[in-house]
């Protein structure tokens, strides 16, 4: 291909590359294309024997999401050996649907950066991928899971199950869904986290579980990442779970209980007489600062607290996490923002009132501990008096790492003051409830 690609638009470069692509005998494309099942680590392939789901437990860029799209383009166009016969439905399974299509599917190791010669392709406003033969594979969210009744699959993949929001519902009606072909199966990809369904899934027999580590994918990480990874995290718990790929329960210490929080977890909240947003700026905005703490609740008719969102996100500035913030009083139908100020005093309502005069925010200032403040939330945790409304899995993380001498990895617990705010707004509030539509 000749000239100069980085001077055409993406759609432009792509269509002309497409075209080269097409231009070569199909020889000279399998010479540049290895055959994975001969390169790939032992660790990336299936398993051999009778099982019903593979799960795939590794680290960050250990090349969990290579071997899942692998597994399903060999299976969609029969290939041997990862696939005696054609499978020619197949779910794809994610935390969003927004994740599916990003990661899964037009990912960097998704199933349409694979071999050129039998490339998928993505039919948006259908949300499914046709292959070359006739195999689709359809696309999901965790968000909600009675997407999936309805139709039946031959073979499923589901990555970062344990972020998925609905994981339980989601994996029965997925389940229930594997009905076609004679032994249809499922492959898990994820990295791990202590949930309940991670858990149940690595004690059932149909489960065959493969671990892999961040470093045996080194080969394909950038220069000096490990080292930097290993440098910061290295014997730390995040470094346990997030690069090798460790299933690490919450520590002993923690002043929250993993097995609280799913004890009281619901699919969604009841109707709510009251709803904040708290918010926990940064001091600073950029990628290696505190994240903004951005977390929704309501307390229901019922008296218990449901927590409704987490949208915290490191790197925003005021403009941004106010924006940010905004949004989501407008998402939950919010009665007010309480906001932390001990980062930027007036600042922050200004920001806020920058982007909406008229909203109604609350300034709190901390003026006790962090664990001496989240005590009291913690005890109606226990008391079964808050609940959350699906699942949060940074913000289940950081609740079940936070001890006396904070989170194990030095960092600030933001996810969790945003919460304790929450909480301690809802619980401690004498406002009259507002009428609220359904």
């Amino acid at each position: 291909m000749e000239g100069d690609g980085a001077a055409l638009g993406d759609a432009a470069f792509w269509q002309a590359v497409e075209a080269e692509i097409a231009s070569q005998p199909k020889r000279v494309i399998a010479r540049a294309m290895p055959d994975w099942a001969a390169c790939a680590r032992p660790s990336q392939l299936p398993p051999p024997g009778d099982w019903r789901q593979w799960l795939l437990i590794g680290g960050r860029g250990s090349g969990k999401t290579r071997a899942g799209a692998e597994w399903v383009r060999a299976l969609a166009l029969g290939q041997k050996p990862l696939a005696g016969r054609v499978h020619g439905r197949i779910a794809l399974v994610a935390e969003t649907l927004g994740d599916a299509r990003e990661v899964m599917v037009e990912g960097e190791s998704g199933l349409k950066a694979l071999h050129y010669e039998t490339r998928p392709v993505f039919e948006a406003t259908r949300r499914r991928l046709v292959f070359a033969n006739g195999s689709v594979a359809q696309i999901f969210s965790s968000e909600d899971p009675d997407a999936l009744r309805g139709y039946q699959f031959d073979a499923a993949w589901g990555d970062e199950l344990a972020k998925w929001t609905h994981a339980e519902d989601c994996f029965d009606n997925l389940q229930l869904a594997l009905r076609l072909g004679e032994t249809p199966r499922m492959a898990l990809t994820t990295t791990p986290r202590a949930v309940p369904l991670l858990k149940r899934l690595m004690a059932e027999p149909g489960t065959r579980v493969t671990h892999m580590r961040t470093v045996e994918n080194r080969a394909h990480l950038a220069p000096g990442f490990l080292a930097a990874m290993e440098a910061r995290y290295g014997g730390s718990r995040l470094g346990r779970q997030e690069l090798d790929g460790e299933l690490v329960d919450g520590r002993e210490d923690a002043l929250f209980s993993r097995a609280a929080i799913d004890r009281g977890r619901v699919r969604a909240a009841p109707a709510l007489r009251r709803v904040v947003v708290a918010v926990d700026p940064p001091a600073t905005a950029t990628q290696r600062s505190d994240a903004c703490g951005l977390v929704a609740a309501g307390m229901g008719e019922d008296g218990i607290v449901y927590v409704l969102a987490d949208r915290s996100r490191r790197g925003l500035k005021p403009p941004e996490w106010a924006a940010r913030a905004v949004s989501l009083f407008a998402e939950v139908e919010a009665d007010r923002i309480v906001a932390e100020v001990n980062q930027g005093g007036d600042m922050v309502g200004s920001v806020i009132a920058a982007v909406a005069p008229h909203l109604p925010v609350s300034s709190v200032r901390a003026t006790r501990g962090k664990w001496l403040r989240a005590e009291p939330v913690a005890t109606l945790y226990e008391q079964g008096r808050v609940r959350h409304a699906g699942s949060f899995a940074e913000l289940e993380d950081e609740m079940c790492d936070f001890g006396p001498d904070g989170l194990s990895n030095g960092r600030s617990p933001d996810r969790l003051d945003a919460l304790v705010w929450a909480v301690t707004a809802l619980t401690q509030a004498q406002a009259a409830p507002r009428i609220r539509s359904l």
